[in-house]
């Protein structure tokens, strides 16, 4: 059976992560001069509780090849599913793995993706490989699926994006003034964007994510979808609940985003991620 394969910022549960017998990579997660691997050594209250006390944004690392290395060397076929090659140098850390390695048959694909983003194809993945597809039929499959990846997020403070100087100090003031919360999206070519500013309440902000949901029902997967969130589970609670309303979905999973995906987005961070037909 071929191997599925994952780094840690697919965000997956350790449940469904035994569930579907998926193999994670960890990402490395620089905390106050220590180094943490992401989903083992650190947790997003751990990491939250660490920037509070020293004020210092935490910095995120892709696996090294050998880590890959030790890891694709077990499996005679496999398929790694990693975060955007636009977001982190882990797909070109395993290409160089991979090329290293003879007596393998690996396929490495780019998800253009981040957290459970990631994880629906991993899932569909490993779901493909439990009923005994090739390696090349679930390759193929899983590359028609990554533009029907929708994934958004609403942040609830700049702070960690200004720490991180992913935004400037006047639109930092002015957002924290103004209690703007930008939905953030990933884009077709695996980068981020702002979607839209919604100001007023967070509930306003959760809204934004529902309407982008109801917008797209007609064409969503209702097979699965991910509620992926930052220490806010009253919110995901109230997203289900809403999502259960505007569209029947056989599996709704919540999920913990992991340190790397909290080291930029910062607490109280949520996103509905699903696929479309």
């Amino acid at each position: 059976m071929v191997k599925i394969i994952a780094d840690s910022c697919c965000d997956l549960s350790p449940e469904l992560i035994n569930k579907f017998d998926i193999e994670i990579i960890p990402l490395n997660v620089l905390v106050n001069g220590q180094n943490y691997l992401d989903g083992l050594e650190l947790s997003p209250e751990q990491l939250f509780e660490a920037v509070k006390a020293s004020g210092e944004l935490p910095k995120t690392s892709a696996p090294s090849v050998a880590a890959f290395t030790q890891v694709f060397e077990k499996y005679p076929e496999f398929i790694y599913i990693s975060i955007s090659s636009k977001l982190s140098a882990s797909y070109q850390s395993a290409a160089i793995a991979l090329e290293s390695l003879s007596g393998v048959k690996g396929r490495l694909i780019d998800s253009l993706n981040l957290s459970t983003g990631i994880g629906l194809l991993v899932l569909r993945a490993a779901e493909l490989a439990q009923s005994g597809k090739s390696l090349d039929e679930i390759t193929t499959t899983l590359e028609a699926l990554i533009p029907g990846v929708n994934s958004s997020f609403v942040i609830d403070t700049l702070d960690y994006l200004y720490m991180g100087g992913r935004c400037s100090s006047m639109e930092h003031v002015i957002s924290s003034i103004l209690k703007i919360r930008p939905v953030i999206e990933v884009r077709m070519d695996g980068t981020l964007g702002v979607r839209e500013k919604v100001s007023g309440s967070r509930k306003k902000g959760l809204n934004a994510l529902l309407d982008n949901f109801a917008k797209h029902k007609d064409a969503i997967d209702p097979s699965r979808i991910f509620i992926t969130h930052t220490v806010c589970p009253e919110d995901a609670l109230y997203l289900r609940s809403e999502i259960e309303k505007i569209l029947p979905i056989k599996e709704i999973c919540t999920t913990d985003a992991g340190a790397t995906i909290a080291s930029h987005c910062g607490p109280n961070t949520i996103g509905i991620l699903f696929l479309t037909k």
